[in-house]
Protein backbone atom coordinates (compact mmCIF):
# COMPACT_ATOMS: atom_id res chain seq x y z
CA UNK A 1 0.00 0.00 0.00
CA UNK A 2 3.06 2.19 0.92
CA UNK A 3 4.38 1.37 -2.15
CA UNK A 4 1.70 2.29 -3.73
CA UNK A 5 1.48 5.31 -2.54
CA UNK A 6 5.20 6.35 -3.22
CA UNK A 7 4.51 5.04 -6.71
CA UNK A 8 0.97 7.69 -7.37
CA UNK A 9 2.69 10.57 -5.69
CA UNK A 10 5.91 10.30 -7.83
CA UNK A 11 3.37 10.65 -10.73
CA UNK A 12 1.64 13.54 -9.77
CA UNK A 13 4.64 15.57 -9.00
CA UNK A 14 6.24 14.33 -12.50
CA UNK A 15 3.54 15.28 -14.08
CA UNK A 16 2.72 19.01 -12.28
CA UNK A 17 6.62 19.19 -13.00
CA UNK A 18 5.91 18.65 -17.00
CA UNK A 19 3.13 20.79 -16.95
CA UNK A 20 5.22 23.56 -15.31
CA UNK A 21 7.54 23.20 -17.98
CA UNK A 22 4.68 23.32 -21.34
CA UNK A 23 3.45 26.23 -19.39
CA UNK A 24 7.07 27.78 -19.09
CA UNK A 25 7.47 27.34 -23.13
CA UNK A 26 4.25 29.08 -24.03
CA UNK A 27 4.59 31.72 -21.71
CA UNK A 28 3.26 35.20 -23.94
CA UNK A 29 5.99 38.20 -22.97
CA UNK A 30 4.60 41.01 -21.48
CA UNK A 31 4.50 44.60 -22.63
CA UNK A 32 7.85 46.37 -21.18
CA UNK A 33 9.90 42.92 -21.58
CA UNK A 34 12.79 42.58 -24.19
CA UNK A 35 11.20 41.33 -27.38
CA UNK A 36 12.30 37.24 -27.83
CA UNK A 37 14.97 37.21 -30.58
CA UNK A 38 15.13 34.37 -33.55
CA UNK A 39 16.95 33.50 -36.76
CA UNK A 40 14.80 32.22 -39.37
CA UNK A 41 13.64 31.21 -43.05
CA UNK A 42 11.71 33.90 -44.75
CA UNK A 43 10.40 35.07 -48.21
CA UNK A 44 12.97 37.59 -48.02
CA UNK A 45 16.02 35.08 -47.15
CA UNK A 46 17.26 34.17 -43.69
CA UNK A 47 16.16 37.17 -41.28
CA UNK A 48 17.55 37.65 -37.79
CA UNK A 49 15.22 39.21 -35.64
CA UNK A 50 15.04 41.79 -34.29
CA UNK A 51 18.74 42.31 -34.74
CA UNK A 52 18.34 43.18 -38.55
CA UNK A 53 15.96 46.32 -37.86
CA UNK A 54 17.95 47.84 -35.38
CA UNK A 55 16.68 51.71 -35.03
CA UNK A 56 13.00 50.88 -35.94
CA UNK A 57 10.23 49.92 -34.38
CA UNK A 58 8.92 46.32 -35.11
CA UNK A 59 5.07 44.60 -36.04
CA UNK A 60 5.09 40.88 -35.26
CA UNK A 61 2.02 39.30 -36.89
CA UNK A 62 1.36 35.97 -36.38
CA UNK A 63 -1.27 33.89 -38.30
CA UNK A 64 -2.61 30.02 -38.27
CA UNK A 65 -2.07 28.91 -41.57
CA UNK A 66 -1.45 29.87 -44.96
CA UNK A 67 -4.19 30.56 -47.61
CA UNK A 68 -6.36 31.13 -45.01
CA UNK A 69 -9.46 33.64 -46.15
CA UNK A 70 -9.46 35.93 -42.84
CA UNK A 71 -5.62 35.89 -42.95
CA UNK A 72 -5.42 36.11 -46.78
CA UNK A 73 -7.09 39.55 -46.25
CA UNK A 74 -5.03 41.02 -43.09
CA UNK A 75 -2.21 40.56 -45.69
CA UNK A 76 -3.45 42.26 -48.48
CA UNK A 77 -4.85 44.96 -45.95
CA UNK A 78 -0.82 45.53 -44.83
CA UNK A 79 0.12 45.28 -47.99
CA UNK A 80 -1.84 48.17 -49.19
CA UNK A 81 -0.77 49.99 -46.15
CA UNK A 82 2.87 48.76 -46.27
CA UNK A 83 3.92 52.64 -47.21
CA UNK A 84 2.44 53.99 -44.37
CA UNK A 85 4.01 52.09 -41.60
CA UNK A 86 7.70 52.43 -43.92
CA UNK A 87 6.97 56.14 -43.14
CA UNK A 88 6.57 55.31 -39.62
CA UNK A 89 10.06 53.94 -39.46
CA UNK A 90 8.43 50.33 -38.90
CA UNK A 91 8.60 46.86 -39.89
CA UNK A 92 6.53 44.45 -40.74
CA UNK A 93 6.89 40.84 -40.62
CA UNK A 94 4.64 38.04 -40.61
CA UNK A 95 5.17 34.26 -39.04
CA UNK A 96 3.13 31.54 -39.18
CA UNK A 97 3.84 27.44 -38.71
CA UNK A 98 3.97 26.71 -42.64
CA UNK A 99 7.21 26.16 -44.58
CA UNK A 100 8.71 28.40 -46.63
CA UNK A 101 8.04 26.97 -49.80
CA UNK A 102 4.03 27.50 -48.88
CA UNK A 103 4.96 31.03 -47.89
CA UNK A 104 6.15 31.71 -51.47
CA UNK A 105 3.37 29.94 -53.28
CA UNK A 106 0.51 32.01 -51.12
CA UNK A 107 2.20 35.42 -50.95
CA UNK A 108 2.73 34.59 -54.92
CA UNK A 109 -1.49 34.44 -55.46
CA UNK A 110 -1.58 37.57 -52.90
CA UNK A 111 0.07 39.42 -55.56
CA UNK A 112 -2.31 38.64 -58.26
CA UNK A 113 -5.42 39.56 -56.17
CA UNK A 114 -7.15 42.78 -56.70
CA UNK A 115 -8.93 43.61 -53.38
CA UNK A 116 -11.33 46.40 -52.47
CA UNK A 117 -10.82 47.80 -56.31
CA UNK A 118 -7.17 48.08 -55.90
CA UNK A 119 -4.71 46.99 -58.17
CA UNK A 120 -2.59 44.12 -56.59
CA UNK A 121 0.56 44.94 -55.03
CA UNK A 122 3.50 43.02 -54.22
CA UNK A 123 4.08 42.25 -50.52
CA UNK A 124 7.31 43.76 -49.66
CA UNK A 125 7.60 42.36 -46.36
CA UNK A 126 8.87 38.91 -45.05
CA UNK A 127 7.05 36.11 -44.34
CA UNK A 128 8.49 33.96 -41.59
CA UNK A 129 8.67 30.03 -41.30
CA UNK A 130 8.25 28.65 -38.14
CA UNK A 131 7.90 24.66 -38.75
CA UNK A 132 9.28 23.60 -35.66
CA UNK A 133 7.12 25.85 -33.40
CA UNK A 134 10.37 27.30 -31.45
CA UNK A 135 9.20 31.14 -32.75
CA UNK A 136 5.69 30.37 -31.69
CA UNK A 137 6.65 28.58 -28.19
CA UNK A 138 9.04 31.71 -27.05
CA UNK A 139 5.77 33.96 -28.41
CA UNK A 140 3.07 31.93 -26.40
CA UNK A 141 1.21 32.03 -29.63
CA UNK A 142 0.85 28.36 -29.37
CA UNK A 143 -2.44 27.56 -26.93
CA UNK A 144 -3.20 24.15 -26.46
CA UNK A 145 -7.07 24.52 -25.84
CA UNK A 146 -6.71 26.57 -29.00
CA UNK A 147 -4.80 24.52 -31.53
CA UNK A 148 -1.59 21.96 -30.56
CA UNK A 149 -0.12 23.24 -34.26
CA UNK A 150 -0.95 26.34 -35.10
CA UNK A 151 -0.22 29.73 -33.71
CA UNK A 152 -2.76 32.07 -32.12
CA UNK A 153 -3.52 35.32 -34.04
CA UNK A 154 -1.02 37.45 -32.29
CA UNK A 155 0.19 40.99 -32.76
CA UNK A 156 3.48 42.28 -31.40
CA UNK A 157 4.38 45.99 -31.26
CA UNK A 158 7.82 46.14 -30.81
CA UNK A 159 9.91 50.08 -30.29
CA UNK A 160 13.86 50.66 -31.56
CA UNK A 161 15.05 49.32 -27.99
CA UNK A 162 13.27 45.74 -28.65
CA UNK A 163 10.91 46.37 -26.37
CA UNK A 164 7.19 45.20 -26.42
CA UNK A 165 5.08 47.80 -26.25
CA UNK A 166 1.59 46.51 -27.05
CA UNK A 167 -0.28 42.94 -27.50
CA UNK A 168 -3.34 42.14 -29.63
CA UNK A 169 -4.72 38.68 -29.71
CA UNK A 170 -7.49 37.80 -32.47
CA UNK A 171 -9.84 34.72 -32.73
CA UNK A 172 -9.57 32.65 -36.26
CA UNK A 173 -13.08 34.24 -37.15
CA UNK A 174 -12.73 38.07 -36.74
CA UNK A 175 -10.07 39.93 -39.12
CA UNK A 176 -7.73 42.05 -37.38
CA UNK A 177 -8.10 45.76 -37.85
CA UNK A 178 -5.21 47.30 -39.46
CA UNK A 179 -6.12 50.81 -39.30
CA UNK A 180 -6.29 50.16 -35.12
CA UNK A 181 -3.19 49.00 -35.02
CA UNK A 182 -1.48 51.83 -36.84
CA UNK A 183 -3.13 54.15 -34.61
CA UNK A 184 -1.68 52.56 -31.49
CA UNK A 185 1.72 52.76 -33.30
CA UNK A 186 1.23 56.14 -33.63
CA UNK A 187 0.11 56.74 -30.12
CA UNK A 188 3.04 55.28 -29.21
CA UNK A 189 6.32 57.08 -30.87
CA UNK A 190 3.98 60.38 -30.14
CA UNK A 191 3.72 59.83 -26.38
CA UNK A 192 7.25 58.52 -26.34
CA UNK A 193 7.94 62.02 -27.79
CA UNK A 194 5.72 64.19 -25.84
CA UNK A 195 4.70 63.91 -21.66
CA UNK A 196 1.40 63.25 -22.73
CA UNK A 197 -1.34 60.51 -23.12
CA UNK A 198 -3.99 59.94 -25.48
CA UNK A 199 -7.86 59.24 -24.93
CA UNK A 200 -10.29 56.71 -25.97
CA UNK A 201 -10.61 56.50 -29.62
CA UNK A 202 -8.26 58.78 -30.48
CA UNK A 203 -7.41 59.44 -34.00
CA UNK A 204 -3.62 61.10 -35.52
CA UNK A 205 -4.02 65.16 -34.94
CA UNK A 206 -6.61 65.21 -32.27
CA UNK A 207 -6.16 66.59 -28.78
CA UNK A 208 -4.37 64.41 -26.02
CA UNK A 209 -4.55 64.19 -22.48
CA UNK A 210 -1.57 65.75 -19.70
CA UNK A 211 -0.59 63.37 -16.74
CA UNK A 212 -3.55 64.30 -13.98
CA UNK A 213 -2.01 67.22 -11.97
CA UNK A 214 -0.54 65.51 -8.42
CA UNK A 215 -3.35 67.70 -6.18
CA UNK A 216 -6.15 70.08 -7.08
CA UNK A 217 -3.52 72.86 -6.51
CA UNK A 218 -1.35 71.79 -9.28
CA UNK A 219 -4.12 71.76 -11.54
CA UNK A 220 -5.03 75.74 -10.19
CA UNK A 221 -1.68 76.38 -11.09
CA UNK A 222 -2.85 74.81 -14.85
CA UNK A 223 -5.16 76.96 -14.89
CA UNK A 224 -3.81 80.10 -14.35
CA UNK A 225 -0.96 79.59 -17.08
CA UNK A 226 -3.22 80.99 -19.06
CA UNK A 227 -1.70 78.42 -22.19
CA UNK A 228 -4.18 78.90 -24.99
CA UNK A 229 -3.72 75.21 -26.08
CA UNK A 230 -4.18 73.70 -22.60
CA UNK A 231 -7.97 73.16 -21.18
CA UNK A 232 -10.12 71.31 -18.62
CA UNK A 233 -13.60 69.08 -18.06
CA UNK A 234 -12.33 68.18 -14.49
CA UNK A 235 -9.48 69.38 -12.10
CA UNK A 236 -7.77 65.58 -12.92
CA UNK A 237 -8.71 65.51 -16.90
CA UNK A 238 -6.30 67.81 -18.55
CA UNK A 239 -6.74 68.00 -22.41
CA UNK A 240 -3.72 69.87 -24.27
CA UNK A 241 -4.28 70.76 -28.24
CA UNK A 242 -2.41 69.50 -31.03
Amino acid sequence: MKKTFLISAFLLVSIGFAGAQDSEEIRIPLIGETTPSFTAESTKGTIDFPDDYYGKWKILFSHPADFTPVCSTEILELAAAQDDFKKLNTQLVVMSTDSKNSHIEWVKSLEEIEYKGREPVEIDFPLVSDPGLEISKSYGMIHPKSSNTRDVRGVFIIDPDDKIRAIFFYPTTTGRNIDEIKRTLVALQLTDKRNIFTPANWQAGQDVLLPSPASKDAATMLSEDRDPNLYSLAWYLWFRKL
